[in-house]
């Protein structure tokens, strides 16, 4: 009898809510720990890049103009879908080297993460936001608003505890995102895709890409509707050309090292608040008599 070829998973990209083919036809080959062949990825291209800056954008003002509360209750329902696939998270980790103990501990605590961001979701502004003192008859208000679209190259060496440590503070302070993930341990991205696409988070807030950062860094940090650049323990070289490129629009780049996504220490309000702006607004105090200010 000759032995079974086993039918393997094509995993697709993720965006605006749909999971597309990559338009350029090409897949790269995904390994487990002992070098059996486990999955085919898409490998994304430039062109998939822009349809999925362009889902990003267009679901920027939706999501942004939801309220605080809104977001903090959809990031808290992507926690409860990750909460009821735990095992295959779990089942996707282990066939990448990791073990069984650690793979546990980082499907657990990844949910908690979302918990804690969805928590932060409707009082990080007041945490960030002042009432400045003005030598006028005005109240001056700094409140951080969304920085826009913003490109997340996730960390290379983490499945999926940086991944979502990484996308998690940029849509809870309102922004809209795209995401490269790791190139070699890409399995848990594309099932936290599905867990995205079967909960409320709205069409184009998150796509993932899966594919070779070396040949799409550049056009991330060169596109001119992208806002604002994340990266992850780039290298000296692929740093330099990221500030380069992105001094053609004034985006902002956001460069993190964090050494270990499961320590406290990789959860922070700051991290929502680097992907927002400042805004201050001037508002005058009205006069109910000559000579006297009121509120």
């Amino acid at each position: 009898m000759t032995e079974r070829i086993d039918v393997l998973k094509t995993y697709k990209l993720y965006i605006g809510d749909q999971f597309p083919r990559t338009e350029s036809g090409r897949y790269y080959a995904i390994k487990d720990a002992r070098g059996k062949l486990i999955a085919n990825m898409c490998q994304a291209s430039r062109k998939d890049f822009r349809d999925a800056v362009v889902a990003a954008r267009g679901a920027l003002s939706g999501w942004s103009g939801k309220s605080a509360f809104n977001r903090s209750q959809i990031l808290y329902r992507m926690a409860e879908m990750m909460e009821s696939r735990k095992n295959q998270l779990v089942d996707e980790l282990l066939l990448q080297g990791a073990k069984t103990l650690d793979a546990v501990t980082e499907v657990s605590t990844t949910v908690d993460r979302l918990v804690y961001y969805a928590g932060w979701c409707d009082k990080y502004q007041q945490v960030f936001s002042a009432v400045n003192p003005v030598a006028s008859p005005h109240f001056n208000f700094s409140v951080p608003e969304p920085i826009g679209v913003v490109v997340i190259v996730a960390p290379q060496q983490s499945a999926l505890i940086g991944l979502v440590s990484a996308i998690a503070p940029v849509i809870a302070g309102g922004n809209t995102c795209v995401v490269l993930a790791s190139e070699s341990l890409p399995l848990a991205a594309i099932s936290l895709a599905e867990i995205i696409h079967s909960s409320d988070v709205p069409a184009g807030v998150v796509n993932i890409l899966t594919g070779k950062s070396n040949e799409l860094l550049k056009y991330f940090a060169e596109h001119m509707d992208v806002n604002a650049i994340v990266t992850h323990q780039l290298s000296n070289t692929e740093t330099q050309l990221v500030k380069e490129k992105a001094a053609l629009n004034v985006k902002r780049v956001i460069e993190y090292n964090v050494a270990n996504w499961l320590e406290d220490a990789a959860q922070s309000p700051y991290y929502i608040a680097d992907a927002q702006e400042i805004k201050t607004t001037w508002h005058p105090i009205e006069t109910v008599a000559a000579g006297k200010s009121g509120y």
